[in-house]
């Protein structure tokens, strides 16, 4: 051990680019140093034998942010990357498709060819679902349920049944509640769908399908990243990916340098234009959420986007929950983390388990109050596949029901929404949740800040494989 921590805080000149970087000013997502709490839990994750570097972690954890904190959580990096993992773990989870899909049970899944003459339907249910799914979320992203349920007990809308509106907050709400409820998107304050990371990429990949067809590579995708979203619009292991490829860095480089995030929910939620235009062929979709998940995300993070991916392509042919997530279950590996944890939802399922035990389950195992659990993809997985569970095939119960769950609710109830307007199609979503869209989203795509709903449902019909 004392070896170890020489090797990282030996003398030396510090070299001498790190004095021109200010470091107090560098946002959490963009700088590692800030990232080491997450990344040693994420080492713990993936099984790494990290136990003999905690007191550099600890050590480099308590420096003031300067330009030797930075320089050593470089070192410390480099011997992360030299760490053998333990050797007791449990899980096979590679990164490469090849290796995915023969760790997986793939072959199980058929092409079912989905009725054309309907299928519009289903993908406006999809589209509106999410975007509508989304904003339900986004007026309380980042709280906790332990303020979340009593404020929603508070403004009448416990259970959750409707948009929490402006008028939902007292005047006394910084008094009240720690989540800051002001300059908050609200229902009853819009002109249109706000612009959101849920929202952005389903768009976004629309422009990738149409520029570089469905044979687009992971290079692509980072050619449309770099040109058509601004920095900001990217979060934590996008935000780092995104760092990593105005450096120069190439997939899957981009999603393995010093991005603790590596395994969060970010490409999870990115999955769903490949869904959408595979109906019926949840093993294409989930090879094109390959392709895209691995420039920012390795293991659980890019199951998260296959899962999702391949769930919503059976959903375009399916009427069964059941079989919508065990399609998704089918492209990921069967010793990974997320298909041990979902497959134990669906056994308390099949067993007659209760919804609220369920739910209350998914909080023992992850502690929302940390940010690594809060965002991570297994748990979000868990309580979207619980609310398709226990939502009784009702889009406004499910999207509530991933709201009040907390953890990330937009991106959840974003998620919940897009698969069951899938499944069920427009006319299973009650008029209610559309109309503060106005058929209109915002975006922060360049060249595509203004979307007009119907015309996304009309062009996602031309990216089809017919």
């Amino acid at each position: 051990m004392k070896n170890t921590l020489d090797l990282i805080f030996s003398g030396g000149e510090i070299p001498l680019r790190y004095r021109f970087v200010a470091q107090s000013e560098l946002h959490e997502w963009e700088a590692y140093f800030k990232q080491l709490n997450t990344e040693y839990r994420q080492c713990e994750d993936e099984g790494l034998d990290i136990a003999p570097l905690k007191p550099a972690f600890d050590r480099i954890i308590s420096m003031e942010d300067c330009p030797e904190k930075q320089y050593r959580a470089d070192r410390l990096y480099e011997e992360i990357l030299r760490l053998p993992r333990r050797a007791n773990y449990p899980y096979q989870e590679p990164d490469s498709l090849p290796e995915i899909l023969e760790a997986s049970n793939h072959k199980a899944l058929t092409v079912i060819k989905p009725d054309l003459k309907t299928f519009r339907q289903k993908l406006a249910g999809a589209w509106y679902g999410r975007i509508a799914g989304c904003l339900l979320g986004k007026t309380v992203e980042g709280i906790r349920t332990t303020e979340l349920i009593p404020f929603l007990k508070n403004s009448g809308n416990y259970p959750m049944h409707r948009y929490i509106y402006c008028s939902d907050v007292p005047d006394d709400s910084t008094e009240l509640y720690r989540f800051n409820f002001t300059n908050r998107v609200y229902a009853d304050k819009l002109l249109n769908a706000p612009a959101d990371d849920d929202t952005n990429y389903t768009c976004l990949y629309q422009l990738l399908i149409d520029k570089y067809g469905r044979n687009f590579s992971s290079k692509d995708v980072c050619s449309i990243w770099l040109s058509k979203q601004p920095k900001t619009a990217y979060c934590t292991a996008e935000r780092a990916a995104f760092i990593n490829m105005c450096h120069g860095l190439q997939p899957p480089d981009t999603a393995v340098y010093q991005n603790a995030f590596r395994e969060w929910i970010g490409a999870q939620i990115r999955g769903d234009y490949f869904g959408y235009i595979n109906p019926g062929d949840p093993l294409q979709a989930a090879e094109m959420a390959w392709r895209d998940a691995s420039v920012s995300h390795v293991k659980n993070g890019i199951y998260g986007e296959m899962l999702i991916a391949s769930m919503l392509a059976r959903a375009a042919v399916s009427d069964d929950i059941v079989d919508i997530i065990s399609s998704g279950l089918n492209v990921i590996p069967a010793r990974s983390r997320l298909k041990e944890k979902l497959s134990a939802l669906l056994e308390m399922y099949a067993s007659g388990c209760s919804g609220s035990s369920a739910f209350d389950w998914i909080h023992t195992i992850f502690d929302e109050k940390i940010g690594h659990d809060w965002c991570h993809t297994i748990s979000n997985a868990l309580i979207v596949c619980a609310c398709l569970l226990y939502g009784n095939n009702d889009y406004s119960k499910s999207i509530c029901m991933a709201v009040q769950t907390g953890f990330d609710t937009d991106c959840n109830a974003a998620t919940v929404g897009s698969i069951l307007g899938m499944k069920n199609g427009i006319t299973s979503i009650d008029p209610y949740w559309l109309k503060p869209l106005n058929g209109r989203l915002d975006t922060s795509i360049v060249g595509m800040e203004k979307a007009d709903i119907e015309a996304l449902i009309d062009k996602t019909i031309t990216h089809l494989d017919q």
